[in-house]
This record gives structure tokens, sequence and C-alpha cells, in this order.
């Protein structure tokens, strides 16, 4: 059963993390960017919420949930379709794209989700999975401090080599994987690989065959 509770109650309180912590927010949309398919692409992003990362992206199809959140991201122009992500409510091989912020950890089972993503996407169509480390400093911080917040309470977290492990298991290509948010880094630079950021975003391909 998804854990969508605490964003049915709490949407305003999502949207408003975002306000007060802009430089973050901005670091993470910019690594999500730099791992976009170019050109002209169809993509969909799974757990779309409010549209707060859909609508800066670009991306115009969406599933959520959660339905306070999903009138938010009506509101500002993504179609969003009710659902979850292990049952997504599209025929096979739809999307040049899928991408998926934060979602994992609300899911009940992360293999499951990533077929389906499989399932919808184009022969060399790839996802897009972005979460923070559970191994950063930000993510043991999330693990201490997980029953103070709305929202974490029942969230599983991941380190990038379970969700790399997770995303074979699943049928999953070739892989790139970014990093932002590194402690000490004012800048909120995008390196390649992972392990000194918290934010790290992994492109997974779909064969051709």
């Amino acid at each position: 059963m998804a854990r969508t509770a605490a964003f049915e109650e709490h949407s305003d309180a999502y949207d408003d993390w975002f306000e007060k912590n802009q430089e973050v927010y901005e670091a993470e949309l910019e690594v999500v960017r730099q791992l976009l398919p170019a050109g002209d692409v169809r993509g969909m992003e799974v757990g779309v919420g409010s549209g707060k990362f859909a609508v800066p992206l670009g991306i115009k199809i969406g599933v959520e949930p959660t339905e306070q959140m999903a009138v938010k991201s009506r509101e500002l122009g993504v179609q969003v379709h009710p659902g979850v992500a292990e049952k997504l409510p599209f025929v096979d091989g739809q999307f040049d794209f899928v991408l998926l912020v934060t979602t994992i950890c609300f899911v009940d089972d992360i293999v499951q989700t990533f077929r389906e993503a499989l399932r919808v996407l184009v022969p060399g169509g790839c996802i897009l999975v972005g979460f923070v480390d559970m191994e950063s400093e930000l993510g043991q911080k999330y693990l201490r401090n997980r029953h103070k917040s709305k929202f974490y309470q029942q969230a599983t977290f991941f380190s990038t080599r379970q969700v790399l492990d997770h995303l074979e298991t699943a049928g999953f290509g070739a892989t790139e994987v970014k990093q932002t948010l590194i402690p000490g880094d004012t800048e909120k630079t995008v390196l390649d690989g992972f392990g000194e950021g918290a934010f790290v975003v992994i492109k997974a391909v779909k064969d051709q065959f």
C-alpha cells in the first residue's frame, strides 16, 4: 500500500520545504537536468507530487497516488494519472524516459517499481532515479531523525549500490551516475559518480532488443 497519508495531509508543508531550501532544490533540479535525454522526447514522472520537478523540467505527464498533490500538479499543466509505481496506468513502450525523484523511499516494492518503468519505456529509453544516498552524511541524518519527520517516518532509505543492484535485477542495462549536495561545497557542484554527494541521480537504459 502506497505510503501517501503524510503527503495528503501535509501537502502545503511539502511545498514549503522547497521555498525554504531553494538552493538545494535548484541543485537537485540541475543534476536531473544534466541526465535528461535531449531532443523531442516523451517523458513521464512517477510520484509527480505537486510538480516541483516535472514543471521546471518540462515533463507533461505524471503518476501520483495522492489526490491533494495531484490537484496542484494539474493546476500547473501536468496531466496526472492516479496510480502507484508498481502498477503504472499505461500500455507498454510509451515513453522515452521515466523520472522518479525520492519516490523510491515510499514504494512497497522497489524492483517491481523499476520493472514497471522498464515496461512502459521504448527500447533504448531510460529511467532516472533521484534519491538521498543512505550512506551520505545527509542520509544518515535523515535516518537518525526520521521519527521527527512528517514525511520520512515510514520511508525506506537506500544506498547507491543498492539502487544499482535493484535496477540490474529489474532488467536495466548501462548506467550513468551523477551527484550533488557535497558537504562543504557552497557552489552545489555536480560531479560524476557517487560517494561524495548526498543527492544522487542514476540513469539506466532499457536494452534496444
